[in-house]
């Protein structure tokens, strides 16, 4: 069978739940995926996040999970929050598919933009995006809080 490149539905959710946890893994970080099925399922049906989902031979390879937002100085953008295709099925074209698919997607949207983040130490994907004539900025800083960590915190 052919690769499918198409939108995601409800019934995917279960397969991009383990994408991003295989994920998760790979960046030393599954202690910190603390997101249920149950919470991509609401967030997904009141339309929080979309993604697009690659299928080969009836089963899912790989994902974009990305979300609408807003540049100030640009306008409307499209945020690529989590991009992974399952290891086995890497060096295929898979990963340049469904990153063509989300910025199909985001000039369909008539975004300006599409943004995202990448860990400085994932050269394979630094490379990739190189390649696909991305701009890796240097010079900003992620900043983030969290909610209900736990008790002593906000």
């Amino acid at each position: 069978m052919p690769l499918i490149i198409r939108k995601a539905e409800r019934g995917d959710l279960p397969f991009i739940h383990d994408l991003v946890r295989e994920l998760a893994i790979f960046e030393k970080e599954e202690k910190e995926f603390t997101a249920t099925l149950t919470m991509y399922e609401n967030d997904f049906k009141e339309n929080i996040f979309q993604s697009i989902v690659a299928e080969l031979n009836g089963e899912i390879v790989g994902m974009v999970l990305f979300y609408l937002t807003y540049s100030t100085w640009k306008g409307k953008m499209l945020y690529l929050e989590d991009f992974v295709v399952k290891e086995k099925s890497r060096g295929q074209g898979i990963g340049k598919a469904l990153f063509e698919a989300f910025i199909e997607e985001a000039k369909n949207q008539n975004c300006q933009l599409a943004k995202w983040q990448v860990l400085d130490w994932n050269e394979p994907a630094i490379q990739f995006y190189k390649q696909n004539n991305a701009i890796l900025e240097k010079n900003w800083w992620n900043c983030k809080v969290f909610f209900n960590k736990n008790k002593d915190f906000i």
